[in-house]
């Protein structure tokens, strides 16, 4: 009598119960691994792994070379896995083998300098990493009625910013901008001259060539001494793009919980949602908005909730994410949903970027919502006094550029044009200018106070 042959889950049942009565006798332990049974576009197939969620493994390819892979899904007994590197030499059959434990990644003071690739490796040529310890990817979240409170000011030693959006330690800012207007130049002013103790920059889908740019020329040798750079260009598979991102915010919490003060810079933020779209639609998520599947806007907030302050008496992560607006669309789904998410948003107007106009701040459409925790109601007063001023003088910029402004009929606009110069003056900076929050907020009264209305006198 023949005995009927097991499924694949009865088998899968069976090998586990043999790997623990090996376990538990003191032989071994097995590495089990799989085949390769199918690639459909950037998803390949395989069976006869025991697997979870994200857990990485290694493909034997021709010529005794291995891809690095990460399970991004499963259907049955099929695991479906994603490259983190070029899939060429892969063969029906090939051995699956999955890497036991999480990815230690080294942090520390002596990363500062580095500049790692997405998997923590250096990309410099200054030799092998020495850490003095170890994190991984995936930290425990802190409970958010530890963390402390944002109650302190920021100097970035940008004076717009400093005057007029104060960045409080411990908040998260998003630099909204179209390609071509200088967030790039306004993260490297920021990261050169911002009062914090270490800074990570993770430079997440960009062009090649703007990498050495910006760690050699926007950088600097000032920025660069006390910097950690993660740098994943644009050429590098999704599943990289996305382990930078996280890689970045891992380094940025390991120093935070060492006491330090960190600046974490991250450019962009569009291409990691553009990364983790990719990834969903090759394991087939279905598209919702503009072609996003909704994971895509759960794991948004899931990362940018990392920064922050850590408990209290310890250090904090402030943090500022760049989102690219196609076209200038403020209603990019993105753009959009990383807005409601965060702290405050820092918007680049193209118009004063072709006028010339640097960093080109659009006053309007930028605000920070932690700024009346960390100003007092006077400061306040004058902000919203300049804001006021620009935004008349901006609604009549065509009436006035033609000669049809007659002085006298508006007393508000006829000081929005009085103080129109000045006002330019004080919100243009040049990239190697640092002014420090002291100065920008008392440059900012010395502005403002000659056009403030008369306080009502008390009853």
């Amino acid at each position: 009598m023949t005995a009927a042959p097991l499924s694949s889950d009865g088998a899968l049942a069976r090998l586990r119960a043999l790997r623990g009565r090996l376990q538990a006798a003191g032989e071994l332990p097995l590495q089990p691994s799989g085949s390769l049974l199918r690639v459909r576009g950037l998803i390949m197939e395989a069976q006869g792994l025991d697997v979870s969620l994200g857990a990485r493994c290694m493909i034997a390819a021709d010529g005794h070379r291995r891809v690095a892979a990460e399970v991004v899904g499963f259907s049955g007994d099929h695991v479906q896995l994603m490259a983190s590197g070029d899939m060429q030499g892969l063969a029906p059959g090939a051995r699956v083998t999955p890497i036991p434990g999480d990815l230690r990644i080294p942090a520390g003071a002596e990363l500062c300098g580095r500049v790692l690739d997405a998997d923590a490796k250096p990309l410099d040529g200054l030799g092998p990493l020495r850490a003095s310890c170890f994190t991984t990817l995936n930290p425990p979240p802190i409970n958010p009625l530890e963390r402390a409170m944002v109650r302190r000011p920021l100097d970035v030693g940008v004076r717009a910013i400093n005057a007029l959006f104060t960045v409080g330690r411990g908040s998260r800012m998003g630099l909204f901008a179209g390609s071509g207007v200088g967030k790039s130049v306004l993260l490297g002013m920021m990261a050169r001259n911002t009062d914090a103790d270490v800074i990570v920059v993770g430079l997440i889908g960009e062009r090649g060539r703007e990498v050495k740019e910006f760690i050699e020329d926007i950088l600097g040798e000032q920025g660069r001494r006390r910097a950690v750079v993660v740098a994943v260009p644009a050429d590098a598979p999704a599943l990289s793009r996305i382990r930078g991102a996280r890689l970045a915010t891992a380094l940025a919490e390991a120093f935070r919980d060492q006491g330090r003060h960190v600046l974490l810079l991250m450019d962009s933020l569009t291409r990691y949602a553009l990364a983790l779209r990719e990834v969903a639609l090759a394991a087939g998520e279905p598209p919702a908005a503009r072609g996003y599947p909704p994971s895509v806007f759960a794991r948004l907030p899931a990362l940018v909730e990392r920064a922050g302050n850590g408990v209290d008496g310890a250090g904090s992560i402030t943090a500022f994410y760049t989102v690219l607006m196609e076209g200038d669309d403020q209603q990019d789904p993105v753009a959009d949903n990383t807005r409601a998410i965060l702290d405050g948003h820092i918007v680049l107007s193209r118009k004063l970027a072709e006028q010339g106009h640097f960093p080109a701040i659009d006053l309007q459409a930028s605000i920070s919502r932690v700024m009346p925790a960390l100003s007092d109601p006077q400061q306040l007063r004058r902000v919203y006094r300049l804001k006021e001023l620009d935004s008349r003088y901006a609604a009549q910029q065509d009436l006035i550029a033609v000669g049809a402004y007659t002085p006298g009929g508006d007393p508000t606009l006829d000081l929005a044009v009085q103080a129109h110069r000045q006002v330019r003056d004080f919100l243009v900076q040049g990239m190697n200018q640092a002014v420090d929050l002291a100065s920008s907020q008392t440059a900012l009264v010395q502005l403002i106070t000659p056009y403030l209305p008369a306080e009502p006198a008390p009853a």
